[in-house]
């Protein structure tokens, strides 16, 4: 008996030894490996400060582009100024050039109203006077525009109305009512005038 007392006790205290190493024994979670392979994030990396000098030398070149863009602002405000000045002088001069002519035919004009003489008389100095005054303007570049017997112009005659003629041919300037006149390739105004309407050229 004393014999078999000692065998149970030494599996009681073998199972018991077993019963502690199991609850000593660590557990592991499956997920545990996948975890420790994925690296921790760590703080986002900053951006290399700008050192002083860096600083100082774009500064500089900032500067710089601002004051040239003011300079380059202010030559072309001031060449502006000075295109519109030299055009104000231009026409002044070309206006003065032309009413300079123009003196002699206002003279002639204020001594025809002056004088004593005929109808005939006072006929003949306005009739002089128009040929200064057309030689004036033909000196300046300035033209009449062909009307009787010429062909009608859109672009260079103005219809008031027709005119019934045989000896003219259809379409034809009959009558000037207003002079036109052109500055070399340039219209002044359009010459005012009647058309022909022939009757025999419409029959046929």
């Amino acid at each position: 008996m004393p014999q078999h007392e000692s065998e149970l006790s030494l599996v009681d205290k073998h199972e018991g030894a077993s019963d502690t190493a199991s609850q000593e024994a660590p557990t592991f979670d499956s997920a545990a490996p996948e975890a420790a392979t994925v690296p921790a994030a760590g703080p986002p990396e900053a951006e290399p400060a700008v050192s002083r000098t860096e600083y100082e030398q774009l500064k500089a070149d900032c500067d710089q582009l601002v004051d040239r863009v003011a300079r380059l602002q202010a030559e072309f405000e001031n060449a502006r100024k000075r295109t519109e000045r030299e055009k104000a002088d231009y026409r002044e001069y070309a206006t003065g050039n032309v009413v300079e002519q123009f003196l002699p035919v206002l003279d002639n004009f204020e001594l025809a109203l002056k004088a004593k003489g005929s109808a005939d008389q006072l006929r003949s100095g306005v009739e002089l006077i128009v040929k200064q005054m057309e030689e004036v303007l033909r000196q300046l570049g300035v033209a009449p525009i062909a009307t009787v017997g010429e062909e009608f112009d859109p672009r260079y005659h103005e219809a008031l109305g027709s005119v019934e003629r045989d000896d003219l041919p259809d379409h034809f300037v009959a009558e000037e009512i207003r002079r036109g006149f052109k500055l070399r390739d340039r219209l002044l105004r359009p010459s005012m005038v009647r058309v022909v309407s022939n009757p025999k050229q419409q029959k046929e």
